[in-house]
């Protein structure tokens, strides 16, 4: 129950299935197993009514007791057969089905770890979610439930019209009469409820991305009060969600009462004239009541025939999502040379970045050296382009134009993977996983470091006195990130991820803006240790913290206006000298 085959939607709609049937692949041994299962129990189905032909004819009429005798065997036979066969079809399907959901899950959740920053930036993360959670469960519909039901139901109207043809066919011919009319009636339909399914998963995206905000805004939300306009947010969105499903139901509502009178009456056509052959002896009472009981078994394939063309472009309009995330481009990764060790030296020439969209460059025509175990703090202004330019070290985003070298090699020239490894960041936006504090701290290539490493790495923190406090000390469950500890806390911690990383590219972004008077000394005393024989650039937004930074690079609009020591450029009285004197006024 699809558009028209020569349509531009006919053509997507086979190539969208064919490549759901693609993931279905590895397991065709139970896909067939169910298949065949499914013909044979929709191939049983013409033989109830095949059964009541000779029982009226030779039982009742005939008065044939012999034969008599035969049918309660048989019916159990039939009955027996039609339910090992569905049990076997209905399981294997719903195997097939799982496990194309566990694979489309793995498959994009893999692709979302390679796209790139800028993917993130213009995709919000309850869409995101949406798709993982919600969009992937509907594509069952149409790679198992519906196939199911059209296979099975097919199989049993072929079955039944077979039959019907065989007792009269005659009257079977106006079954048939009415069938371009129904096909033009599923097209129809098809078109509208696609394009509702896809509205509606869309919703349910915007409808999640409500809900994870307002989760993890809580305390702002609380203290700002803003319950009332996120409860107003959601139910607008909960609201929309009802009426893209109502259009839906109504559509579908109106879809299958059309194909089911058009059904009715070629039915009152038939039993009219087969009433009238039954009077003339042109046929007999079994003949007649097989005849009918197949056309009333014929009722109940069709209408499910007529409501899987829902569950099909639901899932369609699901699979379209899917594999336009999983079509695009992941993060450009051309490099070919892995480094083993780096002395730290960063050069960047002609740089410029402006973003997707917008006109203004964030970045442009920076050129900048930085020699090994340099210390370089990056201030300006809010939007000045501190961050891009720390961001375009480890290359979450690559520069429209100009290079940026690493010991004189180009950084897409190496290895993506390599060039992180030797770049650690700790950032003011600390990161951490619901997982153990040891867990957090050894994370990815560093999972498998021993405990008096971590410990190490967590007293160069000044983490190590909090952490045995715990009642489970490294294995405590630090929650949602890092819910159960301190600001304070949670920036040791990101703090002991990088010191256990032992990076010799460091990345500071006001490591330390999230800690109280006393825990800054500590930490800034471990930074400082940590920073010695390092390359280390600081994004700086108090300017008492980066002082004692060998250089010290001042952005406005995107360009680098000042370079110097926090002594030559408050002597210059230029911009740097402006922003020291206004935060410290303030």
């Amino acid at each position: 129950m699809t558009p028209a085959p020569d349509s531009p939607e006919g053509h997507k709609s086979r190539a969208l299935y064919g490549r759901l049937l693609g993931y279905v692949k590895p397991y065709w041994r139970m896909f067939a197993l169910s298949l065949v299962a499914l013909v044979l129990t929709a191939a049983t189905e013409p033989v109830l009514p095949a059964l009541f032909k000779p029982l009226l004819d030779k039982g009742f009429v005939a008065k044939d007791q012999d034969f008599i005798r035969w049918i309660p065997i048989l019916l159990l036979a039939l009955f027996l057969v039609r339910g090992v066969t569905s049990f076997v079809s209905t399981y294997c399907m719903a195997w097939v089905g799982s496990r194309l959901v566990m694979d489309l899950r793995a498959t994009m959740f893999d692709k979302l770890m390679t796209l790139p920053t800028r993917y993130f930036d213009q995709n919000p993360s309850g869409q995101l979610i949406a798709h993982l959670a919600f969009n992937v469960t509907q594509v069952t519909q149409s790679a198992t439930s519906s196939l199911t039901t059209l296979v099975r139901d097919t199989v049993t109207v072929l079955g039944l019209l077979g039959y019907l043809l065989w007792l009269n066919w005659q009257l079977t011919l106006i079954v048939f009469a009415l069938v371009p009319l129904t096909l033009w009636v599923v097209r129809v339909a098809s078109k509208r409820l696609r394009g509702l399914s896809r509205k509606a998963q869309q919703n349910i995206g915007d409808l999640t991305q409500v809900v994870d905000e307002a989760v993890g805004g809580h305390r702002v939300v609380k203290l700002y009060g803003g319950e009332a306009y996120e409860q107003t947010r959601f139910r607008e969105a909960a609201n929309l969600a009802r009426l893209f499903e109502m259009k839906r139901v109504a559509a579908n509502a109106v879809y299958e009462p059309v194909i089911q009178l058009i059904a009715a009456i070629a039915l009152a056509i038939i039993v009219y004239i087969a009433a009238d052959q039954a009077s003339d002896n042109a046929t007999t009472v079994g003949g007649f009541v097989a005849f009918f009981m197949a056309m009333l078994l014929l009722f109940a394939p069709l209408k499910r025939l007529t409501s899987v063309n829902d569950q099909l472009q639901r899932g369609l309009a699901a699979a379209e999502t899917i594999f336009t995330m999983l079509d695009e481009d992941a993060e450009r990764d051309g490099g070919t040379r892995t480094l083993e060790r780096i002395e730290g030296r960063l050069a960047l020439r002609d740089v410029a970045l402006t973003y997707p969209g917008k006109t203004t460059p964030a970045l442009a025509g920076i050129t900048l050296d930085i020699a090994p175990g340099e210390t370089v703090a990056l201030v300006g202004a809010s939007g000045s382009g501190k961050t891009t330019l720390a961001n375009l070290v480890p290359r979450f985003y690559d520069p429209d134009a100009g290079s940026i070298q690493l010991d004189g090699i180009d950084i897409r020239d190496i290895r993506l993977q390599n060039l992180r490894s030797h770049i650690a960041l700790v950032s003011q936006d600390v990161v951490l996983f619901n997982d153990t504090l040891a867990h957090n701290i050894a994370y990815g290539h560093k999972r498998d470091a021993t405990v008096d490493e971590i410990r190490t790495a967590c007293v160069a923190a000044h983490a190590w006195d909090f952490i045995q406090a715990m009642p489970d000390g490294l294995d405590t469950l630090i929650g949602e990130n890092g819910m159960r500890l301190s600001g304070g806390q949670r920036q040791r911690i990101a703090i002991a991820r990088a010191i256990l990383k032992n990076a010799p590219l460091l990345i500071l972004d006001e490591a330390t803006s999230a800690l109280d008077n006393e825990s800054e000394r500590h930490v800034q005393a471990a930074l400082e240790t940590l920073m010695e024989n390092r390359t280390t650039l600081v994004i700086a937004h108090r300017l008492s913290t980066i002082e004692r930074a060998d250089r010290i690079v001042v952005l406005e609009g995107g360009r680098i206006v000042e370079i110097g020591s926090h002594a030559d450029l408050i002597a210059r009285q230029g911009r740097y000298a402006q922003l020291h004197a206004l935060q410290f006024s303030a």
